[in-house]
């Protein structure tokens, strides 16, 4: 593993691209047991004074229970090579395989009590900080209702400080 501790402040991306283009890993658990989700939903941003990441993880997700377990959470970006591997971690549920890292070929790392992917380029290292259900009597909008909820499982949010940013050197 070879990532080195960057400040927040020397981050140059656009978050809309990075997160819905090319993706992002959710991951959560211990040295233990982890696991880990594609995720193309998400958000960057300033809340409570502190600089957060939103995430959303549907309720049949078998990362959620990871992430409702524990404290940190981590959000690795992987680069363009890694695409088969992000596309398995989206299809492939770790609770109905052995092992889910070694289906996609990844490695997890631990870091501040929680995991990580060593495969990553760019590692947030996330503490939550709040987590709401999605409710739909809370749209304002009722196509994104029916449009992204026929089976009407509505994602958690969580909201989370980005305690850390290790990027590969």
């Amino acid at each position: 593993m070879a990532f080195k501790e960057i400040s927040i402040d020397t981050l140059e991306f656009n978050p809309f691209h990075k997160i819905s283009k090319e993706w992002m890993l959710i991951t959560a658990g211990d040295e233990s047991k982890s696991n880990t989700m594609t995720a193309s939903w998400g958000g960057l941003g300033i809340m409570w004074g502190k600089n957060v990441a939103t995430a959303y993880i549907r309720p049949q997700r078998y990362t959620k229970g990871f992430v409702d377990a524990n404290e940190y959470f981590t959000l690795s970006f992987l680069p363009e090579e890694q695409r088969e591997a992000l596309t398995v971690c989206g299809r492939v549920s770790g609770r109905d395989v052995e092992d889910k890292w070694k289906e996609a070929g990844l490695h997890p790392f631990c870091v501040d009590g929680t995991t990580a992917v060593e495969e990553a380029n760019l590692v947030f290292v996330c503490r939550k900080l709040y987590a709401q259900d999605m409710l739909p009597e809370c749209f304002t909008d009722g196509e994104c209702d029916t449009k992204w909820y026929p089976e009407k499982d509505y994602h958690t949010m969580y909201m989370a400080e980005i305690v850390k940013v290790l990027k590969r050197q």
